[in-house]
């Protein structure tokens, strides 16, 4: 609170009215500088102190004539004014002013400002006694009339510091102000006053628990001195000791005092009394809030006296049930009870989903939150279709809050669950978690993103062998499609089609390679995938052995000698082989990819080679290179040897084969160091499913003027909102619809800019 200027009152110090006379003035001693310095002066009871004159200034201070500190005298000859006293005349505000500001400006403020704070300090101190003598028992009468002293007490403490800050108000905006670690002159008041009185054990038990009593004796239904309260708990706020001296203890009564009232009356009462009782209780309390607590407790009194969000949040069945059923029963009952039901989904779901630390985590907690208020729905709210569909509404709103990564996240979510080596739960589980995550599916709009990553995930699992199971696949393929139908998954089940095919093409060259000589010791296996069902994947040239050069080439006659008019595009980074090989310890097999196997199949031509001569023979990419170097000198399965030792692959290094290599398995599986999807990859994933959009947008654009001829641009947007199935923005829209007016699809009217003509 900023102080205002008194113009009544003076400071009732220690020695009386003239203790900020004695601490202007020096207490006898010559304590300023500038035209009144080398005079002393003495106080002289309660009234302003005389002059006394010196012809010799003291040493180091400037001197002045007697005859202008005698006109200062004579218009200072009046006494200082203690409370309750006539006011402070003008001139002698003045003077202290003016005196004030000379002593600051003659490089005093530090010495002003210290023995301030004395006096102040031995002003407050001299309070607390009264206050610890007071006897003080649970009776109205004695706490009503302590705490009436108490707030006395506190109102003439700030009409005085008022005061004081005013004559010192030069003070308090120069060395105070400079000095950062100092408090102001009001600050300086309210520290001292808790310091020294409030804090005191004694006498803050005595108003904490009077005030309480106070409010207690409102709640049952006395008359109190509400304005009393209000500057009591406005006293309490101020001087920072509301939250953890008054609130705490406030609330914890305010609990006990409903939950004993609700228990007895819920007993007593019908249900339409009681809840009429209870929103009566709500009125009281709200009222009181706004009269006289601080506004800080009011969302603290409000959870205490609904408590909804604590009964959720600790999954109180029972009392979830008890309450449902008194607010059924009552007319509007239960539309009080949706709302706060609707608020607490999105506020704790809002919670998982916005903050990106918890991404990690996000789908699970969605999962088990959705498990937690399904249960709620169907043993506490009986299955009520308002409140299924509420909550419905309310995922749906709260999981959209942050577009795109809830798809992202729930497509890889599935991916964890349907790879191989997920052992945490059976075939009947895997197909129970498949079903909670299709529910969230539902609520996401961005399916087009989940499309995407789920894509890429499902290419992964098939052309490397990951898949833990064909039949859990084809379950979430059949859940998607039941969900977004056919389109939605006809490029999903094209790259199923494509794996089936590639088997029986497989079985067919086989044969034809039984009826011919094999170009040495290679057994090929091919997956033919049709481009346009598959991910993207940027082609990549590196220097294959002649023998797997002639088993491809062998290969593509085969493949276009059937299916003439088809183009092959060997895609090397997805290739992988199992590889023998013979140590000292016995003969072993590895599964390796095929950037892995080039780089072994080299040590059949020597026993050792620097890093540049491995890249040139190879023609693998840089980055890549060292990565599955690392995976083969660096890894567990040490197949390799690095000279020097280190975990990092630098320039210059050399690898030998590792004739000693030991390990205890036949087949190793050495897996190839990936980097983790980078923010790139994920950006790059995101902007292919924006591109497909604006492609989507673009023929249902020219799809509807095709039809229409001529449309309104409202009439068009309107058309697009119903017709597309994913989330666009309008300026979006007005941008697809430029571009298609720049390529001379459908042209403005010329003398309506806001109409569409379709160019045929």
């Amino acid at each position: 609170m900023e102080p205002q200027r008194a113009k009544e009152g003076c400071w009732p110090g220690p020695h009386g009215s003239g203790a900020l006379w004695e601490l202007l003035w020096g207490r006898g001693r010559p304590l300023c500088c500038g035209p009144w310095a080398g005079h002393t002066l003495q106080a002289q009871g309660a009234e302003p102190p005389g002059w006394g004159c010196g012809t010799t200034p003291a040493p180091g201070f400037l001197g002045t004539d007697c005859s202008q500190a005698q006109q200062i005298q004579q218009e200072q000859q009046r006494p200082c004014v203690a409370p309750g006293q006539a006011a402070v005349p003008a001139s002698d505000d003045r003077f202290l002013l003016q005196a004030v500001e000379n002593l600051c400006s003659h490089k005093v403020s530090a010495t002003l400002y210290k023995q301030l704070r004395q006096v102040c300090e031995d002003h407050v101190q001299a309070q607390i006694l009264p206050f610890r003598e007071y006897p003080f028992v649970a009776h109205a009468l004695d706490s009503l009339v302590f705490l009436k002293k108490m707030d006395t007490c506190w109102q003439d403490h700030c009409r005085q510091m008022i005061m004081v800050r005013g004559i010192f108000l030069f003070l308090d905006r120069t060395y105070v102000l400079q000095n950062s670690l100092l408090p102001s002159i009001w600050d300086m008041g309210l520290e001292l006053f808790r310091n020294h009185i409030i804090s005191d054990k004694m006498v803050q038990s005595k108003t904490i628990d009077g005030i309480l009593l106070l409010i207690e004796r409102e709640r049952s239904g006395e008359a109190v001195d509400r304005s009393l309260l209000r500057s009591l708990l406005g006293m309490l706020s101020d001087l920072q000791v509301y939250k953890d001296s008054f609130e705490l203890k406030f609330l914890e009564e305010t609990n006990c005092l409903y939950a004993a009232e609700g228990q007895r009356l819920m007993q007593e009462r019908e249900v339409p009394e009681y809840l009429n009782h209870v929103s009566k209780r709500l009125e009281e309390e709200g009222d009181r809030v706004i009269t006289y607590l601080d506004h800080s407790t009011q969302q603290a009194a409000r959870c205490v006296l609904l408590g909804l969000d604590h009964l959720l949040d600790e999954n109180r069945v029972p009392d979830l049930t008890q309450m449902y059923q008194l607010f059924s029963r009552v007319k509007g009952g239960q539309h009080a009870l949706l709302q706060h039901w609707s608020e607490y989904i999105k506020t704790f779901g809002t919670a998982i989903v916005i903050n990106p630390e918890k991404d990690k985590d996000m789908v699970q907690d969605l999962l088990e939150f959705k498990d937690r208020v399904d249960h709620v729905v169907e043993v506490c709210f009986q299955r009520n279709e308002r409140f299924v569909n509420l909550m419905k509404e309310s995922f749906e709103a709260f999981i959209n809050r942050r577009p795109n990564k809830p798809a992202e996240l729930i497509a890889k979510h599935v991916d964890s669950k349907l790879r191989a080596g997920n052992k945490e739960a059976t075939d009947e589980e895997l197909e129970r978690i498949l079903d909670k995550i299709m529910i969230l599916f539902r609520f996401i709009h961005g399916k087009d993103v989940f499309e995407a990553f789920y894509k890429k995930d499902l290419a992964k699992r098939l052309l490397v062998g990951k898949s833990a199971s064909v039949d859990a696949e084809k379950s979430m393929l059949s859940k998607l499609k039941h969900e977004c139908g056919a389109a939605f998954t006809s490029k999903l089940e094209g790259m199923f089609k494509d794996m089936e095919l590639s088997k029986d093409i497989m079985v067919h060259f086989k044969q034809h390679m039984q009826n011919q000589s094999a170009p040495g010791p290679i057994d090929l296996t091919v997956n033919i995938l049709t481009m346009g069902y598959w991910p993207t994947y940027t082609p990549v040239e590196v220097h294959l052995p002649p023998e797997m050069v002639r088993l491809q080439e062998v290969f593509k006659a085969f493949y276009l000698g059937k299916h003439s008019g088809r183009k092959l595009q060997w895609q090397s980074t997805l290739g992988h082989a199992v590889l023998k090989a013979e140590f000292k310890e016995g003969k072993k097999e590895f599964q390796v990819s095929l950037f892995q196997t080039l780089v072994l199949l080299m040590f059949n031509e020597g026993d050792g080679f620097s890093f540049e001569e491995i890249k040139m023979a190879t023609g693998i990419e840089d980055s890549e290179l060292r990565r599955t170097l690392q995976s083969l000198a660096c890894g567990k399965a040490r197949v390799l040897i690095k000279s020097p030792k280190g975990k990092e692959v630098e320039d210059g290094d050399k690898f030998l084969f590792n004739a000693e290599f030991k390990h205890k398995l036949f087949r190793i599986k050495i897996n190839q160091i990936q980097m983790k999807e980078t923010v790139e990859e994920q950006v790059s994933t995101t902007e292919r499913v924006f591109q497909d959009r604006q492609y989507q947008i673009d023929a249902a654009i020219v799809r509807i003027m095709k039809m229409r001829k001529t449309l309104g641009h409202n009439l068009l947007v309107s058309e697009l909102y119903n017709q597309l199935k994913f989330p666009v923005k309008p300026g979006d829209l007005k941008k697809r619809i430029e571009s298609l007016i720049d390529r001379d699809y459908m042209e403005r009217d010329k003398d309506s800019p806001n109409q569409y003509h379709y160019v045929a």
